[in-house]
């Protein structure tokens, strides 16, 4: 006859849970921000919005996962930057729409709480946070042993932001005659990992060998993290204001002709010139192990991971302001009218260079 059940032999370690928010607990309290009520630990996450600094705020969500590039970070067993991943793509989603990222909540499913991993994992999303200026108020961490395998894990965040509802960027703004301003990629970002991997074990690939035109192991280069640019597109938006910078795409899934389309308005098109930048050498080594161009082009970023319509008197301005932040641009295209009623709303010219 059995002694009794127990949830650590069920699958869950309540014990190795609480150790692995020991072990995060610092990284997590510096990514506070003055608004934040309370510390870890609690049900729920305060924040004290200061409705003073506002005449109409608009608060704005985004909720979304990293995806497959997990499995590459599992392989390596490296597991401190696919947080920073996390942050980026919802981060970088808020400030789309010209909201300020105020504060993120976590949710990591595994199939066994390794209390070091996981306090890696968070390190990695409060270092994300971190970057974008926004606060880690709270998470959870859930052990499905009895459903995932003892290694495996999944990364999901919502965060939350704020705009003036005078100031919400999008393609109501967009004119004819604004400038299309590119910002670079940091890589692959966190899109076309489930087809990236699918090519990586097709051609036997070694994620630990340094590939030519790279400069670095190939497994390094798919987990570069996901470039933040929140903080240096709202430095934008408060440079030059709504009336010069019209709108941000995020280029995640769908690419850069799929997500630049989500900005522009009716009747109007974005032209871009693929040879005011080159193809990544990454890019260009799927390619040669049979990833056609045209597919390329719709399940990564190519290069660009944030695109920004502005006024063209602008244009140069907003180049030298993001540069200063750190971050690469340049001018990539324009929006214009369409030639045809049945011309896309977003296309692409020339060749890479």
């Amino acid at each position: 006859m059995t002694e009794g059940f127990t949830y650590a032999a069920a699958g869950v370690d309540i014990d190795a849970g609480e150790r692995a928010v020991t072990l995060m607990r610092s990284a997590v309290e510096a990514t506070n921000r003055p608004e934040v009520v309370g510390g870890l630990g609690g049900f729920a996450g305060l924040f004290a919005l200061d409705t003073a600094r506002y005449t109409r705020p608009l608060l704005a969500s985004s909720t979304d996962g990293v995806g497959t590039k997990i499995a590459i970070a599992r392989a390596l067993d490296r597991h401190d930057t696919v947080g920073i991943d996390l942050v980026a793509m919802v981060v970088d989603d808020l400030v789309a729409c010209g909201a300020e990222p105020l504060f993120l909540q976590d949710y990591v499913a595994c199939g066994r709480v390794v209390p070091e991993r996981i306090a890696a994992i968070v390190t990695g999303i409060a270092a994300g946070c971190t970057q974008a200026g926004a606060a880690l108020v709270g998470g959870e961490t859930a052990e499905h042993g009895d459903l995932m395998g003892a290694d495996d894990y999944d990364l999901a965040a919502t965060a939350v932001g704020v705009v003036e509802a005078d100031a919400v960027l999008g393609p109501e703004r967009v004119r004819a005659g604004d400038v299309v301003v590119a910002m670079q990629s940091s890589g692959f970002h966190s899109n076309g990992y489930s087809l990236i991997r699918r090519v990586v074990a097709s051609a036997g690939l070694d994620l630990h060998a340094t590939p030519a035109g790279l400069h670095r192991t190939l497994g390094e280069e798919l987990l570069e993290p996901t470039r933040i640019y929140a903080l240096s597109c709202l430095a934008l938006v408060a440079e030059l204001g709504v009336d010069a910078v019209h709108a941000f795409a995020h280029i995640t899934g769908g690419g850069l002709a799929g997500n630049t389309a989500r900005v522009v308005p009716e009747g109007l098109v974005a032209v871009l010139d693929r040879s005011t930048w080159s193809l990544p050498h990454a890019v260009a080594l799927l390619e040669e192990h049979g990833v056609p161009r045209t597919e390329s082009e719709r399940a990564f970023n190519c290069g660009v991971g944030m695109v920004a319509a502005v006024a063209p008197e602008a244009a140069q301005r907003a180049i030298d302001l993001l540069q200063g932040n750190g971050v690469p641009a340049w001018v990539a295209g324009e929006i214009g009218t369409r030639a045809e009623p049945t011309d896309p709303v977003a296309r692409a010219v020339g060749a890479y260079r």
